[in-house]
């Protein structure tokens, strides 16, 4: 038996080897999803073949997207998952999603448009409940606050008109950009979704608050009411 586990603890070197070798040759890009996710794992496992964790992981998440945003909870409750293991995973996502608000935050936000639906897509797209924020933009278009307003459930998330404009005033925004997730994939957006900006609208015009887009965002894309002119 012990001979066993040595031959496999070997083994497992080897490939993790390997894998090192084709990152450090190729890039990322040569690596499969589950590879990226294996040796990640790998590095806070290092005595355990990561390979069918790794799979399992991207089977029960539907994929790297929905592990990478699912919740600290809900990885720990796949089996094999420990708290260094969820922290790998968790820590990923931290810097990713880090340097791409810093690329947001360096410009105007009408001017890095692209910049801004990365951030969200990588924070948003695969949640398994809807999230509602608002982007809060001074004078020049410059991010000063991503308020994260709350999360709700797998259809429905409450966004306040009063809330939202009582919020603007306290950070002094002059311009905000709504954004929600629809966790069923499809970005388009509902009757409520666009009621609700319009009102917001008309209470941000009486104290000199405009409201640039209502972005959805969803894995099959997003959508911007503005560019499809119900605003």
């Amino acid at each position: 038996m012990a001979e066993q586990d040595a031959k496999a603890i070997h083994d497992g070197a080897g490939h993790r080897a390997r894998l090192r070798q084709k990152l450090a040759d190729s890039g990322g890009d040569a690596l499969h999803d589950h590879e990226l996710v294996e040796y990640l794992l790998a590095l806070a496992i290092p005595r355990r073949d990561t390979k069918p964790l790794a799979k399992e992981l991207l089977r029960t998440f539907g994929g790297i997207g929905g592990l990478m945003t699912a919740d600290w909870q809900a990885i720990a409750r796949v089996p094999g998952m420990g708290d260094t293991s969820v922290a790998a995973i968790k820590i990923v996502q931290a810097t990713a999603l880090r340097m791409l608000r810093n690329e947001v935050a360096a410009r105007p936000v009408l001017g890095s448009w692209q910049a801004l639906l990365d951030y969200l897509r990588a924070d948003m797209a695969w949640l398994g409940v809807e999230r509602v924020r608002v982007l809060h933009l001074n004078s020049r278009n410059m991010l000063i606050r991503d308020d994260h307003m709350g999360d709700g459930s797998i259809d429905q998330a409450a966004i306040y008109t009063r809330e939202v404009i009582r919020r603007a005033i306290d950070f002094g925004s002059a311009a905000l950009i709504l954004v929600h997730n629809h966790p069923s994939g499809s970005p388009e957006p509902s009757r409520q979704d666009i009621d609700i900006t319009r009102q917001i609208i008309d209470a941000g015009k009486r104290l000199g608050i405009s409201v640039h887009d209502h972005i959805i965002i969803g894995a099959q894309g997003h959508v911007s009411l503005r560019a499809k002119g119900l605003l």
